[in-house]
């Protein structure tokens, strides 16, 4: 049987996703979890699910787990959904470093600066080597707006025993506005992009989708995504729910 032809895992890292700078409470765990379809350059694959695990272990320190797992068809038949396509899991601490909040005016502000970095372990077979990613997150609220600046860089596991491993500089906006003022309804923005330093070809996506606060403990998700460069997938559509849980 031949090889997968996933491109050595689609031939590209997965498509960078720009992160808040909300930090979980001290004692707090949300998972985070997303299911879909999503349409590559080449065939189409269906996450089951996307996931990212948030520990809160102190009030400026955060402890996340992000990882992916999909099945991929082939290039002869893209639906045919035949093969596994997992990402490699990231390890990574979330750590605010400095806020700051003007409360006296009329649309209150704020400031924050953060970091999350950590290692990447491969998840997919054949992969090898550890890698690493580090983020500068610098966050800005004004009214009922958050947006948070990522920037950073990665060097990921190698796809295969002769392939170099992606390497590259990545930055993407993150934006979340409230449309209630009991913030149970909000719209979301994503804008993100990869340059690689590596043979790798570039990335541009950006996303969009709406979020319904059920309760203080469960967030339900619809998110759309569109990508521009040869690295890019094509479309997707993405269901999400977090669930939040108190362990003290």
């Amino acid at each position: 049987m031949p090889a997968a032809p996933a491109l050595a895992r689609r031939g590209v890292r997965p498509l960078f996703e720009p992160t808040d700078l909300e930090l979980e409470k001290t004692g707090t765990v949300e998972i985070d979890l997303q299911v879909g379809a999503i349409q590559s350059r080449g065939p189409a694959r269906v996450v089951v699910p996307d996931l990212e695990l948030d520990v809160g272990l102190l009030p400026n320190l955060e402890l996340d787990l992000d990882a992916a797992y999909a099945i991929e068809g082939t290039a002869g038949a893209p639906f045919s959904f035949d093969y596994p396509a997992p990402d490699s899991l990231w390890l990574a601490a979330k750590i605010g470093l400095f806020d700051w909040s003007d409360e006296d005016t009329h649309s209150p502000s704020a400031w924050a600066l953060g970091v999350q970095l950590g290692p990447k372990f491969p998840a997919a077979a054949g992969t090898r080597g550890i890698g690493g990613e580090a983020l500068l997150l610098i966050g800005h609220t004004r009214g009922a707006t958050h947006l948070v600046l990522n920037a950073g860089a990665f060097a990921d596991p190698h796809p295969d025993a002769i392939s170099p491993r992606p390497v590259g500089l990545e930055l993407g906006l993150d934006l979340e506005r409230d449309l209630d003022a009991a913030g149970r309804f909000s719209v979301t923005g994503e804008l993100s992009g990869v340059r690689f330093l590596s043979p790798d070809p570039g990335q541009l996506m950006a996303s969009a989708g709406l979020t319904f606060s059920a309760s203080d403990r469960v967030d339900l998700s619809l998110v759309a995504l569109v990508g521009f460069l040869q690295g890019s997938d094509r479309y997707g559509m993405l269901l999400g729910v977090s669930p939040k849980l108190h362990f003290r």
